[in-house]
């Protein structure tokens, strides 16, 4: 079935961290997007393709709002969404006083498919179709966020979690039970429908050597299947690791002694990387996911995006929210922040940039640029349609914007999930604001 969305339209064809903004952008007001059997089957002026159309197709048309992409959250805990906002506390001891307890609820499936439903309904609200997301020690806790994602059409990459030290007893595998039960998971998903497995160590220091080498080994067996855990989030957290780790000379060696840093490996945060780590991850592939909004909450640091970006050995980047430390689902809230962690370096973020972060440059962190991230024939078709007057504020903001790069900038930094008007996945409208 041929259905169309029609109104302004904006996508990257190119990395403005690298090029001039203008050359990286493609952007057509009055725009169709084309959507066939899941995928763009075409887009351009509105005015040039719908004679084209059959007799009778649906278009939603959306005056004065802009289509996008649809965002990507390539860092993110579903099962944390009940404890999003809890009060206090740097990393290590937010862990164990609230991650920990609230993750072993996971142990009942029901519960799982609970918070999975509201987990995915809250990232549709925000215009995110496609997201990196952590489980549970629980197989079941992925089994239920597959199986959730599956009704929406949503293109999902996620994994049960790791670690056989330093948590507690009800959250603790083995490296022999991580390995089959990944194995497992991966037989079961990978590559059904829009469904990605992830190899997810929680991060080094509760993953014993033993387990480590079981899950390099798995990553062997799997060249295809991504991997996601975090790195260089905290001072206290890479001092600990530099005790449990007295072999390895910084916190990146460790993920690649193992196997563990290669394209489509996502770490989370690396705020306080040194130059020698990242430069060992722009040599073997691996990209960071910047979390600015838990790095604040948790009074973690910030990341300079630009030590990642520019120079000659960039580090793909892409945004995740990082719920529950992270504080909104919001991919524009989440861009806001990033601004804010910019001008902590003295080099702000621009609207082009971010934008191009929660769309494009979160699918190449991902390695999936050739199925989401643009607006282009043959891409599956999930697409974010922003109403850039959501709110009385952007209403009246929005008459004195400028030229595009301010109204994108007027809309991270005001915008919320107020401003998503609709979200589809795979061409199907899961999502509309007034609906809901």
């Amino acid at each position: 079935m041929i259905t169309a969305v029609r109104g302004d339209a904006l996508t990257f064809n190119g990395n403005p961290f690298r090029k001039a903004e203008r050359d990286c952008l493609a952007f057509q007001r009055d725009a169709l997007v084309v959507m066939e059997d899941g995928r763009i089957s075409g887009w351009g002026p509105a005015a040039e393709l719908l004679p084209s159309l059959p007799a009778g197709t649906a278009v939603d048309h959306y005056p004065d709002h802009l289509i996008l992409p649809g965002f990507i959250d390539c860092h993110v805990h579903y099962p944390q969404t009940e404890m999003m906002a809890a009060f206090g506390e740097q990393l290590l001891d937010w862990l164990n006083h609230y991650t920990f307890v609230t993750e072993q609820g996971f142990s009942d499936a029901g519960h799982a498919r609970e918070v999975a439903e509201v987990f995915l309904t809250e990232q549709l609200r925000n215009g995110v179709t496609t997201g990196c997301v952590f489980g549970t020690v629980h197989a079941a806790s992925v089994d239920a966020l597959f199986e959730a994602a599956a009704t929406r059409k949503l293109r999902i990459l996620a994994g049960k979690v790791c670690m056989d030290r330093n948590a507690p007893e009800a959250l603790l595998d083995t490296p022999l039970t991580a390995y089959e039960q990944s194995r497992e998971l991966i037989e079961r998903w990978h590559g059904k429908g829009r469904a990605e497995y992830v190899i997810t160590p929680r991060f080094a220091p509760t993953s014993s050597h033993g387990q480590l080498e079981m899950l390099g080994a798995l990553a062997a067996e799997f060249p295809d299947v991504a991997i996601q855990s975090h790195i260089s989030e905290n001072q206290a957290e890479i001092d600990w690791v530099k005790r449990l780790f007295p072999g390895c000379r910084d916190y990146a060696s460790i993920y690649q002694r193992y196997g563990l840093l290669r394209p489509r490996a996502v770490y989370g945060h690396g705020i306080h990387l040194s130059e020698a780590e990242r430069e060992m991850l722009h040599g073997s592939g691996a990209a960071l996911a910047h979390c600015p909004t838990s790095n604040f909450f948790l009074g973690s640091g910030s990341l300079d995006l630009r030590h990642c970006v520019d120079g000659a050995k960039p580090v793909k980047l892409g945004l995740g929210t990082d719920l529950g430390a992270g504080t909104s689902f919001s991919m524009l809230q989440t861009m806001h922040a990033a601004y804010m962690a910019s001008q902590t370096h003295g080099k702000p973020l621009t609207a082009v940039q971010a934008f191009y972060l929660a769309t494009r440059g979160g699918a190449e962190a991902l390695g999936i640029e050739d199925k989401v991230g643009g607006i282009a024939p043959g891409l599956e078709a999930d697409l974010a349609v922003l109403n850039l007057r959501s709110t009385p504020l952007l209403d009246f903001r929005m008459r004195y914007a400028r030229d595009l790069s301010e109204a994108l900038f007027i809309q991270m930094m005001l915008g919320d999930d107020r401003a998503v008007a609709a979200t589809y996945a795979a061409g199907e409208k899961v999502y509309a604001r007034e609906a809901a």
